[in-house]
């Protein structure tokens, strides 16, 4: 019987082989004719068995030419957005998304 970690089966440490640790093709562009412009190649237990327990992940993303719509393509700021967009979204619909009070919300909102 197989065990499972994290809801992967675990392989037999008798049967591991270098493969198990192993990610070709990271180094390829993903296809970006679609449309949202743009390709995930995750990489993560799925597709090496070996970062099972070991909360290793990562992701190659491309983009097309033109698909982003800033000045400094590829960086958005989370709190900038959320804390100082404007005009600002409610303090009482912050304070329930992130589960803390409403005066913490306000104290946010000022630091953008």
């Amino acid at each position: 019987m197989a065990v499972l970690v994290n809801g992967v089966a675990c392989k037999d440490p008798k049967m591991v082989e270098a493969n198990d640790f192993f990610f070709t093709g990271l180094h390829l562009p993903g296809d970006t004719s679609n449309a949202v412009g743009s390709k995930v190649t995750p990489v993560n237990v799925a597709q090496i068995p070996g970062l099972n327990t070991l909360g290793i992940s990562l992701a190659r993303i491309d983009y097309a030419p033109c698909a982003l719509s800033s000045q400094n393509p590829g960086v958005i700021t989370i709190a900038n957005a959320v804390f100082g967009s404007t005009p600002s979204i409610p303090s009482d619909i912050l304070a329930k998304a992130f589960q803390m009070d409403t005066k913490v919300v306000n104290h946010l909102q000022t630091k953008f």
